[in-house]
């Protein structure tokens, strides 16, 4: 596999030699990549109440590297300085479907690990200071310059300046190596805990920083242990059937660590609910209300009239912008995942799973056949009803 925005580098060499060990900078990678959102449209969407935005002033009215969280007024982005500041709008791809088409140039990576794309502004200077990020991230210069220097890698004892709400890094050792000017189409990729300072060289300087998923040990434990904890069963407790006289009445000897240990091991060695857990953890929403499901739920006969009236190639259903779909297919067993739900399916499924699954748009052909199977159309029906897949037209069932 040669993705061509790797350059000369194969996907297994970047995943072999790259990927989470040492960053890399692909000189235009996408040389002709003309950003289909203008500088004036993303401060737009900063202006918009669903939409996550910042604003970071270096030297800020009130504090040094300080920060503003959107939606913002139009005449506050109007009356910013000009420089030293920076805009940064998250999840774009959510927003705007053409954004969202970037993310196939990474199809040699599990779509499951990926979380958005941000965009960001700055004039001349405008930066967010010298940071760590605990994910990977690629970041596409779309317009302009940014001059970006590498340093070393970090760990939670990293100090951090106190005199901001950003993390930023108090002792950045900047790499003479790693010092470039990143022009447009360029692509450069940081594997996590690495600290980096990216600073703006132009009045047109765009970034798009592609961000992964990257779940911390807490939130797996506490996650995993939850899930499994819903389903554990009343009589599942404590017990020692095996207790000895013991040397002290207040002490909790290494019998009692034992049996506890025992219990622990027992109760989390649960495949089956790791599996399903972990699918729908790495296919949450990024937003609690970024679905949104039709007024009326569709039915099968809904589904049959709509593919009926449309050419056999018409794309009728379209993956709602920022859903994520994965599957499992293990002894443990099969699971569709789609923006934090879970559904199990056949083994006889598997091959309209993983079809499923590559798409973005779904034709009238594929729903037509789709419709002949009862398990594949009720998968159908629950996403679209869910809101992960939504119809191309306006149309909704009578």
């Amino acid at each position: 596999m040669q993705p061509a925005l790797l350059g000369n580098i194969s996907a297994e060499e970047f995943l072999r030699d790259y990927w989470q060990k040492k960053p890399l900078l692909i000189r235009q990678a996408l040389p002709d990549f003309t950003p289909p959102l203008e500088i004036n449209e993303l401060a737009g969407l900063a202006c918009e109440e669903q939409v996550e935005s910042r604003v970071v002033m270096e030297e800020g009215p009130e504090s040094p590297w300080q920060l503003f969280n959107g939606p913002f007024e139009e005449t506050f982005l109007q009356n910013l300085p000009e420089k030293n500041w920076t805009l940064l709008v998250q999840a774009v791809d959510h927003l705007l479907p053409e954004v969202g088409e970037l993310l196939k140039e990474f199809n040699f990576l599990p779509r499951w690990r990926m979380d958005d794309i941000m965009v960001s502004y700055a004039p001349p200077g405008g930066s967010v200071g010298p940071h760590i990020d605990y994910y990977d991230v690629f970041l596409l210069q779309a317009s302009g310059q940014r001059r970006w220097q590498l340093g070393q890698f970090c760990d939670e004892s990293t100090e951090l300046r106190q005199d901001t709400q950003l993390k930023i890094l108090t002792d950045f050792q900047a790499n003479s190596d790693q010092d470039w000017v990143l022009e447009p189409g360029d692509l450069l990729y940081l594997p996590p805990q690495l600290a980096h300072w990216g600073t703006s060289l132009t009045e047109d300087c765009t970034t798009w920083s592609i961000g992964f998923r990257a779940l911390s040990a807490e939130e797996i434990l506490c996650g995993t242990a939850d899930f499994i904890g819903e389903r554990l069963k009343e009589d599942q407790r404590y017990t020692d059937s095996d207790l000895t006289l013991p040397r002290h009445p207040a002490e909790i000897d290494d019998s009692a660590v034992l049996r506890l240990k025992k219990l622990l091991q027992e109760v989390i060695d649960q495949p089956a609910a790791i599996n399903e857990w972990f699918g729908r953890a790495m296919t949450q929403t990024k937003y609690p209300d970024q679905l949104l499901p039709p007024e009326q739920p569709w039915t099968q006969e809904d589904l049959a009239q709509e593919v009926a009236e449309v050419a056999a190639d018409e794309p009728l259903l379209a993956v709602s912008e920022g859903s994520r779909l994965a599957f499992r297919a293990g002894e443990e067993g099969r699971w569709l995942f789609a923006d934090g739900e879970a559904w199990s399916y056949s083994a006889e499924l598997q091959p309209w799973i993983e079809e499923l699954c590559q798409l973005n748009t779904l034709t009238a052909d594929f729903i037509q056949q789709s419709l002949q199977n009862k398990e594949a159309a009720q998968l159908l029906l629950a996403l679209i009803n869910q809101g992960s897949l939504y119809p191309n037209s306006e149309a909704e069932p009578d």
